[in-house]
């Protein structure tokens, strides 16, 4: 099974900014321990700040892989664009988030993508990921 995560804008930062609310982990070192324990599966990831790079990703990936996990980061709230690029593909994609977005500011409150997902999974740290495969794999 090959699985694709996506991060979007400012979560490069993953260790360094506002660790209250994102832990003080960098995330590639969590993407390893991810292909450690499910080494039965391809689990790639990719992150960028720019909105193009990721639908152009999701273009590439979405019609050979078998699921997408995004986490589209603030583009979740403003991206009309990514929202139809995830229409657009055949494989499933889960939404994730490692805060709660529901307990976070009013504007975070609304997600463009979740309605085109297969689901969403927020508030459990970097789990969120994991949860996240797990969907995949049942």
């Amino acid at each position: 099974m090959d699985i694709k995560i996506i991060n979007g804008p400012n979560l490069n930062l993953l260790g360094i900014r506002e660790k209250g609310i994102y832990g003080d982990q960098s995330f590639e070192p969590y993407v390893s321990n991810l292909q450690n324990k499910y080494p039965e599966l391809i689990i790639d990831y990719f992150q960028s700040n720019v909105e193009g790079e990721i639908i152009n990703y999701l273009h590439q990936v979405g019609f050979s892989c078998d699921g997408v996990i995004i986490n589209a980061g603030a583009y979740t709230h403003t991206s009309v664009a990514i929202r139809d690029a995830i229409s657009a593909i055949k494989a499933p994609v889960v939404e994730v988030h490692i805060s709660n977005i529901l307990t976070r500011e009013n504007f975070r409150h609304e997600s463009l993508i979740g309605p085109v997902c297969r689901g969403s999974i927020m508030g459990f740290g970097f789990d969120s990921y994991r949860l996240a495969i797990e969907s995949f794999l049942e």
